[in-house]
C-alpha cells in the first residue's frame, strides 16, 4: 500500500512515521496500521470571551479523542499560542502509544487553545476555560474523555473545568478531570509525578548500562513542574545538575546546581533562572536556551517544548544518555544525529510516563471515592515505570532496536491486538 503524503507538521508527521515504521515491523495486515494512526475525533472550536476592560476576542481551541480501543481518552489541556489542530493530534496520537506502552486501561487524547496565559488575568483565563468546556462538554466525562494539565494550564484550570462540566451533569464529577486540587480530590503525589517519572527512567538506564546516577552531571531544559522536579529528585539521588536552561537563558555550575536555592528563587518570583543569583549565567535569551546542552555532561534532560532540540542542538550535546521529559523534543534530524553518535534515548512515550500513570491513579482514587497516601501513589508511580521499562529494555535488546522504535511497535502492538480483539464494527 502506497504511504499518504505527510502532514506538514513536523511533530504529526514523525510521529505518524514512527507508527507506520512499527505498523511494517510487525508485519499487520493491509489497512490496520491506518484506522490506528487516524484520530476518532478531532473537534475545533471557537471560544468568544469578554476581556476585563470590555473587549470581545475569539480564541480557538482543539481536543482530539485518538484512540479509545483501550479505554477513555486522556490527555492535557495546553495553552501556548503554537497550539494548533495538527500539534494536538500529534500529542492526541503521543499519548495513545504511552498509555499502550505502559500497560494503562485508557486511551489517548489531547487538548488545547491557541493563547498565551500570561497575557490573560486571571478571571479572563477562567472564562476562557469554562466556555472552552461548554464547547467540548458532551464529549467529555470519566468514561469518555478525562483532560489533565499540561503546558500553560495547572490544578486551578482543572478545577474550573471539573466545575463547569459538573454544572452541566448537576452533580460534583471529580474524575472528569486528574491534576487538579487536593481539595476536590486530586492526588497526593501529582505534581511531582512526571519529574519522577523522568529521574525513574533517568536511573533504570543507567542501571541497564552497569552504573548508577550518583555523581552524574546533568543538565535540564526548561525548569517549569517537569524541570524542576527532576532537578530535586534527581539531585537527592546523588547527581550534579551542572546546567539549567529556560526562556530567560542558561546558568551553569561545574559543582552542581543548588536546586533548592533555585526553586526558592523561583517560588519568590524570579522570572528566569537567570535572574535568580544563583550559578553561572552563561547565555541569556530564549533562543539561547538549547546551549545548555553544550555543557559537559553524562545527562541531558529535555523538558522545555516539542521541537526544542534539532540537528544544531544534537551537535552541541556531550551527554552519552538524553531522558526526554517533554513531549516530543527531539527532532527526526536530531534523532538520527544522536543515534548515528551512539547516544542512548530514552523516549517521551516513556520517560515522561509518570505523569499520565499518576493521573490514573487519581482516577482510580476517584472511582472508589478514596485517597492515597502520598508515599503509595509514588510507590505505584516507580512500580509501572519499572515494569514498563522491563519489557521495553527486554524487547529493545532481543530485537536490536532502539529504545524509541522498541517502543513505538510495544505500543502499537497493544493497540493492534486490542484492535482485533474487539473487531470491526460493522
Amino acid at each position: 500500500m502506497t504511504r499518504p503524503e505527510p502532514p506538514a507538521d513536523q511533530s504529526l508527521a514523525s510521529i505518524e512515521s514512527r507508527m507506520r515504521d512499527a505498523g511494517e515491523w510487525l508485519q499487520l495486515e493491509d489497512g490496520v496500521i491506518e484506522n490506528l494512526i487516524a484520530p476518532r475525533r478531532v473537534l475545533e472550536v471557537s471560544i468568544p470571551v469578554r476581556l476585563d476592560d470590555g473587549t470581545r476576542v475569539r480564541f480557538t481551541g482543539w481536543r482530539v479523542l485518538h484512540n479509545i480501543t483501550r479505554g477513555p481518552g486522556k490527555g492535557g489541556i495546553r495553552y501556548h499560542p503554537s497550539v494548533s489542530r495538527d500539534e494536538t493530534v500529534s500529542l492526541a496520537a503521543a499519548m495513545s502509544l504511552k498509555t499502550a506502552l505502559m500497560n494503562l486501561p485508557l486511551g489517548g487524547a489531547k487538548g488545547g487553545v491557541a493563547l498565551d496565559p500570561k497575557l490573560l488575568s486571571m478571571r479572563e483565563l477562567e472564562r476562557v476555560t469554562r466556555r472552552y468546556v461548554s464547547e467540548i462538554f458532551g464529549f467529555l466525562g470519566p468514561d469518555k474523555d478525562v483532560p489533565a494539565p499540561d503546558v500553560g494550564t495547572n490544578a486551578q484550570v482543572m478545577a474550573w473545568v471539573m466545575d463547569q462540566y459538573s454544572i452541566g451533569i448537576g452533580h460534583a464529577v471529580p474524575g472528569v478531570v486528574t491534576g487538579k486540587p487536593l481539595a476536590l480530590g486530586g492526588s497526593l503525589g501529582r505534581d511531582s509525578a512526571t519529574g519522577r517519572g523522568v529521574v525513574e527512567a533517568a536511573l533504570l538506564v543507567c542501571q541497564a548500562n552497569g552504573t548508577s546516577l550518583e555523581g552524574k552531571r546533568i543538565v535540564i531544559q526548561g525548569f517549569g513542574n517537569v524541570g524542576m522536579w527532576a532537578a530535586r529528585l534527581a539531585a537527592g539521588w546523588g547527581a550534579r545538575i551542572v546546567g539549567i536552561s529556560d526562556v530567560g537563558g542558561v546558568i551553569a555550575s561545574e559543582k552542581g546546581i543548588d536546586i533548592d536555592a533555585l526553586v526558592h528563587a523561583t517560588q519568590r518570583g524570579v522570572g528566569s533562572v537567570v535572574d535568580a543569583g544563583i550559578g553561572e549565567v552563561i547565555a541569556r535569551g530564549i533562543e539561547r536556551s538549547t546551549d545548555v546542552f553544550g555543557l559537559p555532561s553524562d545527562i541531558a534532560m529535555p523538558c522545555a517544548l516539542g521541537g526544542a532540540v534539532d540537528v544544531r542542538e544534537a551537535g552541541l550535546m556531550t551527554a552519552k544518555y538524553v531522558i526526554e521529559g517533554a513531549n516530543g523534543p527531539l527532532t527526526p534530524g536530531a534523532d538520527a544525529v544522536l543515534n548515528e553518535r551512539g547516544v542512548i534515548i530514552v523516549p517521551d512515550i516513556f520517560a515522561n510516563a509518570g505523569g499520565v500513570t499518576c493521573s490514573y491513579l487519581e482516577q482510580c482514587q476517584n472511582f472508589a471515592h478514596l485517597q492515597w497516601d502520598e508515599d503509595e501513589v509514588n510507590a505505584s508511580v516507580v512500580a509501572t515505570m519499572r515494569a514498563a521499562f522491563k519489557r521495553l529494555h527486554e524487547f529493545s535488546t532481543e530485537n536490536h532496536l532502539t529504545y524509541r522504535a522498541a517502543a513505538s511497535v510495544l505500543g502499537v502492538k497493544a493497540l493492534a491486538d486490542a484492535h482485533h480483539l474487539r473487531g470491526l464494527h460493522p
